[in-house]
């Protein structure tokens, strides 16, 4: 798109074209600003709308599944223990994550750029970040598959295609729909949720005690095991990475103002590290099901939310227990595959828009996201649950930790830049701190896993992968003076510059479009601004604005990032 041409017969080179965008990808009403910082004019929701919506997504039972596979394995003990321990450390990551990206409008993408990994570092989060989304969308999609086969006899390998065909039309609108979907199906999914365990308080008031003493079906005993805790957290760490699902909705949160900062500060806890005080219960709740339903319906079928639903269900709903609990698990997973395949896109969309320089649209990327998702259902993963989960959640860990460390103690420090600062044409293309920090975390941790170090190594791997995130990312910082955060310095991120209204609009040079100044840099190779789309798209520039900043800075009036504030905490 910026290459010069040079008609025939004429030695001057033509003006640029103007970059047009495909049709969908101009769309915002679709796009959702997808790659790029999204503006207060979008933001045109509620705190409790954002909150609301945010949380519809976490309807998964995939907690249920999960948590019953760690107290199956490790017993009682050792599993709730695990579970707790794994909630306390998401809920403390998740915080400075959240408040970031709510107050920034950015996503955990754009946030991971400016916080410690650089421009093409953050390209293999986005990759980490997809492949959660799949990987979950596989996990839901196959609960959601037997809960139609047992309620209505279809085959599963045809479910799995049904629950990948019916999320497209709504996740394609985007944040509108999803909004009112979410809104729409919290009444059924709360009550679908509360129903069992209502049922089971009347009929099996005994069963809590029992399954405070349960052993497991592995042999794990009733007693504590350190084996058993460290396996069991990293299964359930797994689950860390859903801060950035999260974080796709708390960009739209508006702006935080005397007037609404006590329902804003509840909003993005409760939607942010918030998730996961449900998501422990849910758990819990969902190995407590498993347990009552283990001597009827075997162990295979307890571990699927469908068969323990049925089961407590039975008692009061009679042969009706069955559509119930269908009813129940169809609208909870679909409640959280929308989240995922939007989220999905997301991610696509970033790590090809860097790759490729081109961006055809988000909703083209639903498509890839599922068809991967599609692929993983039809080679049966739900039976490697376990194993798979406590071997993504060594990199989840290591990358959610290290940017929680950056925002945390780093932009204390004053190693790290105060603001988060997400363009390219500011960033270098790799930041040691966060991205060196991940990448040996994640290494160690995975040998670890793998039992390299020995067995309780094994067992603590994502604790490993944890520990040395949180430390080596202000360590790196700190040795190299926080250099490679910035490769410019922003025109009005320095002391005593006036801050003008964020809110107010430059034309980008390139695409003749107005965003808002928080998504606009200063360009020499256009001698304009250029909207941070596309300015990720151009392939052609050289990079000339970071090898001579002097030059880059003097184009144009300066404009401003989001202006530089006390850190998030």
């Amino acid at each position: 798109m910026t290459d010069t041409v040079t008609p025939p017969g004429t030695s001057a080179p033509a003006p640029p074209p103007r970059r047009r965008y495909a049709a969908l990808a101009a769309d915002e009403s679709r796009e959702d600003y997808s790659l790029r910082y999204a503006p207060h004019s979008f933001r045109r929701w509620s705190p409790a709308t954002v909150a609301g919506t945010a949380l519809g997504g976490i309807a998964y039972l995939a907690d249920f599944a999960i948590g019953a596979s760690i107290v199956f394995t490790y017993g009682f003990t050792s599993g709730a223990a695990s579970i707790l321990t794994a909630a306390v450390v998401i809920f403390l990551t998740g915080i400075p994550i959240a408040r970031a990206c709510a107050r920034y409008g950015l996503d955990m993408d754009l946030v991971t750029r400016g916080a410690g990994f650089g421009y093409f570092g953050s390209t293999l989060t986005s990759l980490i970040y997809a492949s959660f989304t799949f990987i979950f969308f596989a996990l839901e999609g196959s609960i959601m598959a037997q809960a139609m086969h047992q309620a209505f006899g279809l085959p599963v390998e045809i479910g799995y295609l049904v629950t990948t065909l019916i999320v497209i039309p709504i996740v394609f609108r985007g944040m509108g729909a999803l909004a009112k979907v979410q809104a729409w199906t919290q009444p059924l999914w709360l009550v679908g949720l509360v129903l069992p365990f209502l049922v089971l308080a009347f009929e099996a008031p005994d069963a809590w005690g029992a399954f405070a003493s349960f052993g497991g079906t592995e042999g794990a005993g009733s007693g504590f095991s350190w084996i058993g805790f460290g396996l069991g957290t990293g299964v359930a760490l797994s689950l860390i990475a859903q801060i950035g699902e999260q974080a796709d909705y708390l960009r739209f949160m508006p702006a935080r103002t005397e007037q609404n900062k006590r329902r804003w500060n509840l909003a993005v806890l409760a939607a942010g590290p918030g998730w996961v005080v449900i998501g422990a219960a849910k758990q819990l709740g969902g190995a407590f099901l498993a347990f009552v339903a283990l001597e009827a319906v075997g162990k295979t079928h307890a571990l699927e939310p469908i068969a323990p639903q049925i089961e407590a269900l039975r008692p009061w709903l009679g042969s009706f227990a069955l559509p119930a609990a269908a009813l129940f698990v169809i609208v909870s997973q679909i409640k959280i595959n929308v989240t995922n395949a939007y989220s999905g896109s997301l991610s696509w969309s970033n790590f090809f828009s860097r790759i490729t320089h081109r961006h055809p649209g988000r909703v083209w990327y639903i498509f890839l996201n599922l068809v991967i998702a599609l692929t993983l259902m039809e080679m049966n993963m739900f039976a490697a649950l376990g194993k798979l989960l406590g071997f993504y959640s060594n990199v989840g860990i290591a990358w959610i930790a290290a940017v929680a460390a950056d925002l945390v103690i780093n932009k204390r420090a004053g190693w790290s830049p105060p603001y988060i600062e997400f363009k390219r044409a500011y960033l270098y293309p790799v930041n040691p701190a966060g991205f060196g920090a991940m990448g040996i975390a994640s290494v160690v941790s995975i040998l670890a896993f793998f039992g390299l170090f020995g067995r309780y190594a094994e067992a603590f791997s994502t604790f490993i992968a944890a520990g040395l995130a949180v430390a080596l990312c202000p360590l790196i910082a700190w040795a190299t003076r926080g250099r490679y955060y910035l490769a410019r310095p922003n025109p009005v991120s320095g002391a005593g510059v006036a801050v003008p209204d964020v809110t107010a609009t430059h034309e980008c040079a390139v695409c003749a479009t107005a965003y808002e100044l928080p998504d606009i840099a200063d360009c020499p190779a256009h001698s304009g601004p250029i909207c941070s789309l596309c300015c990720s798209l151009d392939a052609t520039c050289g990079d000339v604005c970071r090898k001579d900043p002097e030059a880059a800075g003097t184009v144009l009036m300066p404009v401003p990032t989001v202006p530089p504030a006390p850190p998030v905490a």
